[in-house]
């Protein structure tokens, strides 16, 4: 490894008030990579002089296009954030300066302060998260990847054993502070699910499904900006890490959501997201995606408490990595999925019980809402390809006639699963009870109802 960049002279530079002509202090974070120094309404994010295996900032030129690449990347998401590129510079009286004549000792990425409090993770915390906005995150997410590069060079079966062995070398250095018989059962059963699905994996890598992704979709990589949810800080030091099948860019969301927010929430996301990027096998992939992004949540929580000053603090982190290997595992066993109908005439009424349903259906992230209005034959067949991948369907609409219950008779007797149905407000005539449970409007005992039928499966490892 080359002697790093002395970056302390500009670290002081920064650390600075009057560098930035300011009186109030500078607020600095640092992280592993990068130190972040907000002044007023800026950030000045400088990246660290080290090397890791993923990434490699030792050289001036190395840390120059890691901050062009950062803002390129960052900016189909956070355009607004992410402002330009600053030179620190030095004249030949040795003085420090923004964007000066003289040689760069330094780049810094500038950015559009934001409230601490905005960010997903702390909205997370604080119960400020709401289904509404969560349909907007998962329409965010499906936009971009939607105009994100595909590559047909990285994904694939491959990349997923590499996330595997990195998985296993990473949790054998914290085996013994969490489960060593768990962390050992999980990476089996990767294995078994990888080899399962390599044929298809290589297949959607090659028909465009592996692309530049965010790459770190973890609510800490979130904010609510100008009253968008929006992404940044993704991945620009690593094809290998950024360029992955966009469900598995989604899955470390889900997984985040799953595990630090709710089941409803991850399942508005889920949906929003198919809305507007549908997917039916590939949802095959989702437990194995879900597995892994769980298993590398819990060794960087393990490794970070280890690391960390207060006790209590580290106690915390260390149980909640515990809990991220046991719903890997349970990700890893899901439950057969349940076709759920949802009729009545009130469309909004339709809609509300909709999305409470949805989230509490096993397995996670739940039911895949589908709609009859739009086109009956189309969500009938999108029904059948989804419950075949393995997840749960809702459909809703007015099931005026009978075509429909035979249609879902016809689903559910061919693949041996669970079939519930569901109507809000005045019934229709010859309406069956064997199929239909009555609801009043409000569903006041809604989630009773729903648990006492087996809808929502014990032991998925996942709130």
């Amino acid at each position: 490894m080359p002697a790093p960049d002395d970056q302390q002279a500009v670290i002081a530079f920064l650390s600075a008030a009057a560098s930035y002509g300011a009186d109030e202090p500078v607020e600095r974070i640092e992280t592993h990579c990068s130190i972040v120094f907000l002044v007023g309404t800026r950030a000045y994010k400088l990246k660290r002089a080290i090397r890791y295996a993923s990434l490699d900032y030792t050289t001036l030129a190395l840390r120059r296009d890691a901050c062009a690449a950062e803002l390129h990347l960052n900016r189909r998401t956070a355009p607004g954030l992410y402002l330009g590129i600053c030179a620190v510079t030095r004249d030949a009286t040795g003085r420090l300066a923004f964007n000066g004549p003289d040689e760069a000792l330094d780049y810094v990425v500038v950015m559009r302060r934001f409230a601490q409090e905005d960010l997903f993770d702390r909205m997370a915390r604080t119960g400020r998260l709401t289904p509404a906005l969560m349909r907007k995150l998962g329409e965010a997410v499906a936009h971009l990847h939607g105009i994100a590069d595909p590559t047909t060079q990285h994904g694939g079966a491959a990349a997923m054993r590499r996330v595997i062995t990195q998985n296993e070398e990473e949790l054998s250095r914290v085996a013994s502070a969490l489960d060593g018989a768990a962390v050992g059962a999980l990476g089996e059963q990767t294995r078994t699910w990888l080899e399962r699905l390599a044929p298809m994996l290589d297949a959607r890598r090659d028909e465009g499904k592996v692309r530049r992704c965010h790459g770190d979709l973890r609510l800490a990589n979130i904010c609510l900006f100008r009253g968008q949810p929006t992404l940044f800080d993704c991945i620009e030091f690593s094809d290998d890490v950024g360029c992955v099948d966009v469900l598995y860019d989604l899955a470390f969301l889900l997984t985040d959501l799953l595990l630090s927010a709710g089941r409803r929430l991850a399942n508005a996301v889920f949906n929003a997201y198919l809305d507007a990027a549908p997917e039916s096998e590939g949802l095959r992939a989702l437990p194995l995606f879900l597995a892994l992004r769980a298993a590398t949540r819990s060794y960087a929580l393990a490794g970070s408490a280890a690391r960390h000053a207060d006790p209590r603090e580290a106690a915390r982190r260390l149980a909640f990595a515990r809990r991220h290997i046991e719903a890997g595992i349970g990700f890893l066993s899901p439950p057969p999925p349940s076709l759920i109908l949802l009729g009545g005439a009130d469309r909004q009424a339709r809609a509300r019980t909709a999305a409470m349903i949805a989230g509490m259906v096993a397995p996670v992230p739940g039911a895949r809402i589908l709609h009859l209005d739009k086109s009956p034959e189309n969500a009938w067949n999108s029904a059948a390809a989804i419950l075949a991948s393995g997840c749960s369907v809702l459909v809703e609409g007015t099931f005026a006639g009978t075509t429909d219950e035979i249609r879902a008779t016809e689903i559910v007797s061919h693949r041996g699963l669970l079939r519930q149905g569901f109507w809000i407000g005045p019934q229709r005539r010859n309406l069956d009870p064997r199929l239909w449970q009555a609801l009043s409007p409000a569903c006041a005992a809604m989630a009773r109802q729903i648990i006492g039928l087996r809808l929502a499966h014990p032991g998925t490892g996942a709130v």
